[in-house]
Parts: C-alpha cells; sequence; structure tokens
C-alpha cells in the first residue's frame, strides 16, 4: 500500500501563482535553438547583400568566397594545425585564469586579511588594461609561448575575481545566522551554502572570461606567432587575401560564441535550483 503526499493547498496554490506571472510578466516560452537564430539571421543578411551588391567585395568579402578559402586553408596550409594551435594558447591561458582567479576570490571573499592584501591589487590591476602590459611581458617572457599564455592568463583572471568575489559577498548574511543557530562547522557552511551560493556569480564572470581569452588570443598571436589562427592572418595580411582574413575572423567569433553558449549552458544546468525568469 503506497501512501501520496500532497502539498498544502496554500503552498500549491502559491507555487502556481509564481509560474502564472514568470509566463505573464517572463521573457516568455523558450525558443528552440535560440542560441543560433542571430547568428543564422546575421549570415543570410551578410550573404544577401553580397548577392545583391549592397555589400562590397572590397568591404566585406561574400560568404562563399569565405568558404573557398577556407577549403584552401584547410587543404593546401595546415589550417586544423593553426586552428589546434590557436586553442591550446587559448584554452590553457583560460584555465591558468580561471584557477587564479577564482582561488584569489575565494581568499579573499572569506576573509578580511585576504581581502586587505588580494583585494587592492586587483582593483588597481583593473585599471590597468592588460594589453598595456605586454611591452612588459615581451621584456620578461620574450616574444615565445610564455607571453601569450600569461597574457591570456592575465585577462581572463580579473572576471572571474570580480563576479566571483562580489558573489561571495553578496550571500544573504541570515544563512550564517541559520547555519550558527544549528550548529554548522566553518567547513560544511563554505562548502554546503558559501561556494553554492557564489556559483552564479563565478558563471557570469566565465561569460566575460572566455570572451576575453579570445580578445587575448587575437592580439598576442599578432607578435611573432609561427603558429596560430592570428599567424594566418599576419600573412594573409601581407598578400593582400581579404578572404583568408575573414576566415580567422569567422574562426576567432565561433571559438568565442561556441565557449560563451557552453558556459550558458552549464550555469542552466547547475543552477537548475534556482527559480528565474529565465525558466
Amino acid at each position: 500500500m503506497t501512501t501520496t503526499v500532497h502539498a498544502p493547498p496554500e503552498l500549491a496554490t502559491s507555487t502556481d501563482d509564481r509560474r502564472v506571472v514568470r509566463k505573464r510578466l517572463g521573457p516568455g516560452k523558450r525558443i528552440p535553438f535560440a542560441f543560433w537564430i542571430g547568428p543564422a539571421l546575421f549570415l543570410a543578411v551578410w550573404a544577401a547583400g553580397s548577392a545583391t551588391g549592397v555589400i562590397s567585395p572590397a568591404i566585406l568579402t561574400a560568404p562563399w568566397d569565405v568558404a573557398i578559402a577556407f577549403q584552401d586553408q584547410w587543404v593546401n596550409h595546415d589550417l586544423l594545425g593553426n586552428i589546434l594551435s590557436s586553442l591550446q594558447r587559448a584554452v590553457i591561458g583560460l584555465a591558468l585564469g580561471v584557477i587564479t582567479g577564482a582561488v584569489l576570490a575565494v581568499i579573499s571573499g572569506l576573509s578580511r586579511i585576504g581581502e586587505s592584501l588580494i583585494d587592492g591589487p586587483i582593483q588597481i590591476k583593473r585599471s590597468v588594461p592588460t594589453l598595456a602590459l605586454i611591452p612588459l611581458f615581451i621584456a620578461w617572457f620574450g616574444i615565445g609561448q610564455e607571453m601569450k599564455i600569461v597574457t591570456i592568463a592575465l585577462i581572463t583572471l580579473v572576471p572571474i575575481y570580480v563576479h566571483t568575489h562580489n558573489g561571495l559577498r553578496s550571500i544573504d548574511g541570515k544563512y550564517a545566522e541559520l547555519a550558527e543557530t544549528i550548529g554548522i562547522g566553518r567547513g560544511e557552511f563554505i562548502r554546503h551554502i558559501v561556494l553554492p551560493g557564489a556559483l552564479p556569480g563565478f558563471l557570469l564572470g566565465m561569460r566575460f572570461a572566455v570572451t576575453s581569452s579570445m580578445l587575448g588570443l587575437v592580439v598576442v598571436e599578432q607578435y611573432n606567432a609561427v603558429a596560430g589562427i592570428g599567424h594566418m592572418i599576419t600573412l594573409a595580411e601581407q598578400y593582400g587575401q581579404t578572404d583568408v582574413i575573414v576566415v580567422g575572423l569567422v574562426i576567432y567569433g565561433v571559438f568565442g560564441y561556441c565557449a560563451d553558449s557552453a558556459v550558458r549552458l552549464t550555469g542552466r544546468k547547475v543552477l537548475a535550483w534556482r527559480r528565474t525568469l529565465e525558466d
């Protein structure tokens, strides 16, 4: 024999009311494949403009010419090797920046002493563009792989730190009072309340970080790179191959868009316990 437990009528009514309000005042029903509608529309406008002559080839190469240039680079110029080289720089730099930024944010967010030692230098760094430090990094690390990875790591560190730190400090103090009342230790409080509470801020920082890593990659690959998408663009610029330049820009854009989409989908999965207007 099984027993069915029903929610109290007032609770069920309250939940139903909240769902109705979200549907009526929120952004509306989720659209399938919404991530790709904007890029597909942009591609359609680009193709239509090129076909009708509104967009001159001197201004922007037609998408079909870009596709031909992509095939040529893939078959005859090791485009795959350039893509893998760029991805390696971006992934290593992003990983270092994310780990370092998250660790510093936790230390600073959970300790007044840590905040006094860490937060000030990070805020000063925010006012100094990382790309302006490249000449200094070249003097320290040379123009090899180390300079490129360090630049990308430093660019991605700041948004991770800022948003994670803000997420930690924005947790309602009532949770600490409740944890103290029921006797939860500091370790459990951090694991079960503080870190999950800071997760939305961390994921927001990740979205900024992956975009920043692409920005850093575009710039650092202009400095003596012997492989990578930036190296391909530099050679194309020397020979006036605008179609190849657009190929490189499209690849950078695809990298960034796919990474951002992955972070958003991950956030939707791991933050499924939150009820927001997006749901």
